[in-house]
C-alpha cells in the first residue's frame, strides 16, 4: 500500500532528508508543516552532534567539534544565526525552546567523545539518558504542543524509555566499538565481574542484566502511558508512536532472549504502518 502522510507538500528539506532514515520518520510526518519542520531540524541538530560523538576522528579532534557546536547555539541565542542552521533558529523562535536542553544534548556527546562508557553505575547512566534522550524530549514537547507540567514529565520518562531500549538493541554493535552501557549494578545483580565489552556480552549471565535493565524501561514506558493519557490527544500523537514502536521492538528483544548469538530484532514495517494509522488521523 502507497500509504500518503498528511500534510506533506513540497521539497523536503536538508533536515528532512537527514531525518529519512530514523525511527521517528514516520512519527515526524504526521504532525502539520510548522511542527513537522521544527521536528526535522532537532533531529538533524541531534543526529549532527552524535555523527561527531561516534566518529572516527582522534577524540580531541571531536572535542572541538562538540565545542564549535556550543558556539553556534549560543549565537544562535544572541540572534546571530550561523550559515545553515535558519531553520533551527526559525524552530528555536516559534517554539521558545530552550538553549540549555540543545547544550545538554552535546553534554551527553561529550560523554561519549571523551571516553568509551563501559558499565556506569546507575547514577551516571541516568545523567547520560536525560542529556542524549530526555533533553530531546524537552526540545520536541514544546513542538508538539504540551504543557510544561506533563511535558516535562513526558520527556523524563519517555526518553529514558527509549534510551534503554536502545542500549539493548545495540549491545553487540556497542561492544564491538568498546563501549558497554549496562549499568554496573545490573552486572552485579548478575554476578558478572569484568566490565570488559566483549567479554560482558559474551556471558551466559549477561541474560540477567539485561532483564533487569528491560523491567527498568517498561516502568518508564508505562509511566509514559499514563502521561499521555491524559493529555490532550493532539500533543500526542507522535510520541504515542515512538513508545508503541520502540515498546514492541523491546517486548521482541525480551522474547529472542540475550543469550549469543543474538539476531538483531526490527520492527515490522507492516507494524509500524498500523501504529501509525491508529495515531495519524486524531
Amino acid at each position: 500500500m502507497n500509504f500518503q502522510f498528511p500534510n506533506v507538500t513540497g521539497t523536503p528539506s536538508t533536515a528532512a532528508v537527514r531525518a529519512g532514515g530514523s525511527s521517528f520518520y514516520f512519527a515526524m510526518r504526521i504532525l502539520p508543516r510548522e511542527r513537522r519542520e521544527a521536528m526535522f531540524e532537532i533531529y538533524s541538530y541531534c543526529r549532527a552532534v552524535d555523527d561527531i560523538a561516534d566518529g572516527d576522528a582522534p577524540r580531541q579532534r571531536r572535542m572541538a567539534q562538540l565545542s564549535h557546536w556550543r558556539q553556534d547555539i549560543d549565537a544562535l541565542y544572541k540572534c546571530r544565526t550561523p550559515p545553515g542552521l535558519e531553520g533551527l533558529a526559525t524552530a528555536i523562535t516559534r517554539y521558545n525552546l530552550r538553549r540549555d536542553d540543545f547544550l545538554a544534548v552535546i553534554d551527553g556527546m561529550e560523554m561519549d567523545a571523551r571516553e568509551d562508557i563501559r558499565a556506569p553505575h546507575m547514577e551516571i547512566l541516568d545523567l547520560y539518558c536525560d542529556r542524549v534522550a530526555c533533553a530531546v524530549g524537552r526540545l520536541s514537547v514544546r513542538i508538539f504542543g504540551m504543557e510544561d507540567h506533563d511535558g516535562h514529565a513526558l520527556a523524563h520518562q519517555l526518553g529514558r524509555a527509549l534510551q534503554l531500549t536502545n542500549i539493548l538493541r545495540d549491545i553487540d554493535e556497542d561492544a564491538a566499538v568498546g563501549r558497554l552501557y549496562l549499568p554496573r549494578e545490573a552486572l552485579e545483580h548478575a554476578k558478572i565481574d569484568s566490565t570488559d565489552p566483549e567479554t560482558v556480552v559474551a556471558n551466559p549471565r549477561l541474560e540477567t542484566a539485561c532483564n533487569l535493565v528491560a523491567h527498568r524501561a517498561l516502568e518508564h514506558f508505562a509511566k509514559a502511558n499514563e502521561i499521555m493519557a491524559r493529555s490532550p490527544r493532539w500533543t500526542v500523537r507522535a510520541p504515542k508512536i515512538m513508545g508503541e514502536v520502540y515498546r514492541q521492538l523491546l517486548e521482541d528483544m525480551s522474547a529472542r532472549g540475550w543469550s549469543p548469538p543474538r539476531v538483531r530484532v526490527h520492527v515490522q514495517k507492516s507494524h509500524l504502518l498500523w501504529v501509525v494509522l491508529r495515531h495519524a488521523f486524531v
